[in-house]
C-alpha cells in the first residue's frame, strides 16, 4: 500500500509540472504575438518604409517615402531640415503644418499668422518677399533703403521682439545722429530743418543736393560763411565785400564767380565785354592791393618797355599823360583805343 501511496505522489507531481511547463510556453508564445503599443499616432504606413527586419533601429527612411503626400510638402530649406527639428515626439500625427508651428513669432502676433507674406522655404531672411511687403506699407523700401538691415529702423522691444506696428517714417527718426554729427554745414547751428528729403534721397545720403528754392530769404552767408571768409582771391573780409553772395555767386554752381552781379562793365570797367573780355583770370591779374579795389594796375598786362617811346606816342596829349595806371584809366575808361 505504501508503494501505491509513493507512485500515486509521483504521477500527480509530474502531471503538474507537465501542466506548468505547458502554461510557461504557451504564455511565452502569447507574449511574443501581442504587438506593442504603437508610437507614431494616426499616422499609418508600412513599417518597413524605415525599419529593417535584420534590426528595428536605426531608422533609415526609404526613398519612396514622399512627405508631400502627408500634407506637407519639404521644399527648399525644410528639405535638409532634421526630422527631429518638427517631429519632437514619435507622436507623427501630432504636428501642424503652420509655420509657428516651428517658428516663434518674434513680431508678438503684429504682423499676422501669415508669414509666408515675407519669409520663404528657401530662406527665412528672403529679401525679396520682404521689399516686395513692404511696398503695401506707409514706407515702401527705396534706393539704400531696400538693402538695409530690418533691424536700422525696427529696434528691439521687450520679449526678444522687434517693433514693427508704429515705426516712425519721418528721415529723422533714424538719421538724427547724421543730422547733429553734420558740420559742413553744421545743420543745427544753421537751424536746418529736418526734413531731410529737402537735401538727401534714397539713393545715397551722400553726396547731397539743396534745393535753393526752399531756402529763399534765407541768407547765403548763413551757409557759406566758411566761404566768405577763406576766400583770399579776392579776400573778402579785408576789401569789405557784401555779404549777399548773390551778388557774384549763384545757385548752379560756386564757382567761378562772376563780379557781374553788381554790373562791373556798367559800373566800373567792361571785363565781361569789350577788348578784356576772356582776358583775364582772376580779381588779382588788375586788383593788386588786397586791402583796397579802387586800387588797379595797368601796366602788369599793358607792359610797355620804352616808357619814352610810349610818351612820344602820347605827345599830342603830353600835357596830361603820365606813365600811371589811374592816367591810363582817365584817357581809356571803357578800354578803348
Amino acid at each position: 500500500m505504501k508503494n501505491m501511496s509513493t507512485l500515486k505522489t509521483l504521477v500527480a507531481f509530474r502531471l503538474a509540472t507537465a501542466v506548468a511547463a505547458i502554461v510557461l510556453v504557451v504564455s511565452v508564445a502569447v507574449s511574443k504575438d501581442e504587438e506593442p503599443e504603437y508610437p507614431h499616432g494616426d499616422f499609418e504606413d508600412d513599417c518597413s518604409m524605415c525599419h529593417r527586419p535584420e534590426a528595428w533601429t536605426p531608422v533609415e527612411i526609404g526613398p519612396e517615402f514622399d512627405h508631400s503626400k502627408r500634407g506637407f510638402e519639404l521644399d527648399g530649406s525644410h528639405d535638409r531640415a532634421d526630422c527631429r527639428a518638427c517631429h519632437v515626439s514619435l507622436d507623427f500625427g501630432d504636428v501642424g503644418t503652420a509655420c509657428a508651428s516651428c517658428h516663434a513669432d518674434i513680431h508678438q502676433g503684429e504682423l499676422g499668422a501669415d508669414c509666408a507674406r515675407c519669409h520663404t522655404a528657401r530662406n527665412f531672411i528672403d529679401r525679396f518677399e520682404m521689399v516686395r511687403s513692404h511696398l503695401a506699407t506707409r514706407f515702401p523700401l527705396r534706393g539704400a533703403h531696400r538693402i538695409s538691415d530690418c533691424e536700422d529702423c525696427h529696434e528691439p522691444v521687450a520679449q526678444g521682439g522687434y517693433q514693427y506696428v508704429n515705426t516712425p517714417v519721418e528721415c529723422v527718426a533714424c538719421h538724427r545722429t547724421e543730422y547733429q554729427a553734420t558740420v559742413d554745414p553744421d545743420h543745427q547751428a544753421s537751424s536746418f530743418p529736418v526734413t531731410c528729403g529737402v537735401c538727401h534721397t534714397t539713393v545715397a545720403w551722400v553726396p547731397a543736393g539743396f534745393n535753393h528754392a526752399l531756402a529763399a530769404g534765407t541768407p547765403c552767408a548763413s551757409c557759406h560763411l566758411d566761404d566768405y571768409l577763406a576766400t583770399t582771391d579776392p579776400n573778402h573780409q579785408t576789401a569789405g565785400f557784401s555779404r549777399q553772395c548773390e551778388s557774384c555767386h549763384n545757385t548752379r554752381r560756386w564757382v567761378p564767380a562772376s563780379f557781374d552781379g553788381i554790373n562791373h562793365d556798367a559800373a566800373f570797367f567792361p571785363i565781361f565785354s569789350g577788348k578784356h573780355q576772356g582776358k583775364w583770370d582772376r580779381c588779382s591779374d588788375c586788383h593788386v592791393n588786397p586791402n583796397s579795389y579802387a586800387t588797379f594796375e595797368c601796366l602788369q598786362c599793358h607792359e610797355h618797355d620804352d616808357p619814352a617811346d610810349l610818351a612820344d606816342k602820347h605827345s599830342e596829349v603830353s600835357g596830361t599823360y603820365t606813365y600811371d595806371s589811374q592816367a591810363c584809366y582817365g584817357c581809356h575808361p571803357r578800354g578803348d583805343e
